[in-house]
């Protein structure tokens, strides 16, 4: 397991890391995949175009061959076939060099997706540290396993391609009995049948490296739980400053809470460990509101504050407990409790009439 400073990375890396890490060019991807798609689009595109490469390999070689007698060697000569070879190369060509360029382009996006990060262009002054990349490229575990790596696919490459290359040597013995065209024909089987078969070996190389390239960039970005901590902190904030804020928020919201509660209509408990205080003005409100709410000792202080204050108590265990679930402060009552309040305040106002006409007698 990996240590950053003493520690394990025990944890698995974050989003915001694989996030950053995508930003800064690092993912999971294997550079042999590229030259599978190097080897396997040229492959395609010289299977596919294999008529049109005979043909104009063969219409160059007979007017090349057929002029040999009559060839005067001169610097018009020399330019005319020149310009030859260059529009042939060019014709030849063009067609692989586009359809690599395509492959290797897709390859990469199959792989990583496709993004763009700038971040990998910017300048850094630790690139000119010639030292310091020296070392990285000779010393460290990375270019000594890639340099391995390097070393056994060219060994097993090269003991493929000889077995081939020594089959294929022992048949072109025969080229001299063929004309032009048969002899063209058997280039263009033999580099067929070349490059075919090292693109199925690529293909196991690249999915073996793949699966490796993967496996690395995991355990590269596993983090430790300090890391973990860490960004949480710069993300969402220190947990310790955010339970502090939660309760000075509190603390402000019960003192106004508390300021409400004698101007209440009625506190309705269950009676211990639920208090919610309502109020209700017909000439501005549409249902009765919460102006103050608590459980256990809070609701123990609403209690206290409204009987100092002659706000009645109703006890009503069940109303208390869904009054306070279904209603924030400043809340109005849900329409399926109206009923339920509206009893409650039409018993409270019937007393204070009464104590009303006993106080005038």
């Amino acid at each position: 397991m990996a240590e950053v400073d003493g520690q394990e990375k025990t944890e698995q890396p974050t989003s915001k890391k694989l996030s950053d890490a995508r930003k800064k060019g690092q993912v999971a991807k294997s550079m042999e995949i590229n030259s599978l798609a190097v080897f396997g689009s040229g492959l395609i595109m010289i299977y596919l175009t294999r008529s049109y490469f005979g043909n104009k390999f063969f219409e160059l070689a007979n007017d090349t061959f057929s002029r040999l007698n009559t060839l005067k060697i001169n610097s018009d000569m020399v330019q005319e076939y020149f310009l030859k070879w260059a529009l042939f190369f060019f014709a030849i060509t063009a067609p692989i060099l586009l359809a690599v360029f395509v492959f290797s382009f897709l390859s990469n996006v199959a792989q990583v997706g496709f993004k763009f990060s700038p971040e990998v262009f910017q300048p850094k002054l630790s690139k000119f540290n010639f030292v310091k990349n020296a070392k990285d490229i000779l010393f460290s575990t990375r270019s000594l396993v890639e340099t391995l790596k390097s070393l056994a696919k060219l060994a097993v490459i090269s003991i493929f391609t000889y077995y081939i290359l020594t089959d294929l040597v022992e048949k072109s013995m025969e080229l001299v009995q063929l004309t032009i065209e048969e002899t063209v024909s058997f280039m263009l089987d033999a580099a067929i049948s070349l490059i075919w078969k090292i693109v199925l070996l690529f293909g196991v190389i690249a999915g073996a490296d793949m699966i490796f390239q993967r496996f690395k960039f995991k355990q590269d970005m596993m983090m430790t739980k300090e890391e973990v901590k860490e960004e949480l902190k710069q993300t969402e904030g220190d947990p310790v400053v955010k339970q502090r804020i939660r309760k000075e928020m509190f603390k402000i919201s019960s003192k106004r809470m508390m300021k409400d509660v004698p101007t209440a209509d009625v506190v309705v408990t269950n009676p211990t460990h639920f208090a919610v205080a309502l109020k209700y003005d017909m000439t501005k409100d549409a249902a009765p509101k919460v102006v103050a709410k608590g459980m256990d000792e809070l609701a123990q202080r609403i209690k206290k504050i409204a009987k100092e204050n002659n706000v009645p108590l109703h006890e009503d265990i069940q109303l208390a407990r869904t009054l306070y679930k279904a209603c924030d402060v400043g809340d109005e009552i849900p329409a399926k409790l109206f009923k339920a309040v509206a009893q409650i305040l039409a018993y409270i106002y019937q007393m204070k009439r009464i104590k009303k006409r006993k106080s005038i007698v």
